[in-house]
C-alpha cells in the first residue's frame, strides 16, 4: 500500500488517504468507517469508478480528498484520468485547477 496526501504513520488515521493498490482504492477516515473511491488500471488510465463514503463521515470534504488523491497519483505516474463515476465528474468540474494538472478523458466508453 502506498500513501497519497498527508503522510502520517498510522494507516487509520483519518487524515491519511491510503492507496490499496492490492484492492484498486483509496480510503481515508477511520478503520471501518472509511471512505473509499474503488479505481481500475487500464494501461495508463487511472478509472475512477465509484466513492462512497458513510453517512456519518459525510460533508468533511473525504470525498474531495479521494479523488484529489487519485488526482495526484495520475500526475505523479503521467496517466490519464477516465472519471466514470459520478462524484468524481462533478468534483473535478467543480475543481478545474486539479483538473489540469492531469489529462482526462470526459467521455469513457459505455458500461
Amino acid at each position: 500500500m502506498t500513501r497519497a496526501g498527508a503522510l502520517m504513520s498510522d494507516h487509520g488515521s483519518p487524515d491519511v488517504v491510503v492507496d490499496d493498490t492490492h484492492d484498486s482504492r483509496f480510503e481515508l477516515g477511520p478503520e471501518g468507517e472509511s471512505g473509499v473511491l474503488v479505481y481500475r488500471r487500464n494501461g495508463n488510465r487511472l478509472v475512477l469508478v465509484h466513492t462512497e463514503v458513510p453517512e456519518a463521515l459525510r460533508g468533511r470534504g473525504l470525498g474531495g480528498r479521494l479523488v484529489r488523491a487519485a488526482v495526484e497519483r495520475a500526475a505523479a505516474e503521467s496517466m490519464t484520468v477516465v472519471p466514470v463515476c459520478s462524484y468524481a465528474r462533478e468534483w473535478l468540474t467543480a475543481h478545474p485547477d486539479a483538473a489540469a494538472t492531469v489529462e482526462i478523458d470526459w467521455n469513457p466508453p459505455q458500461a
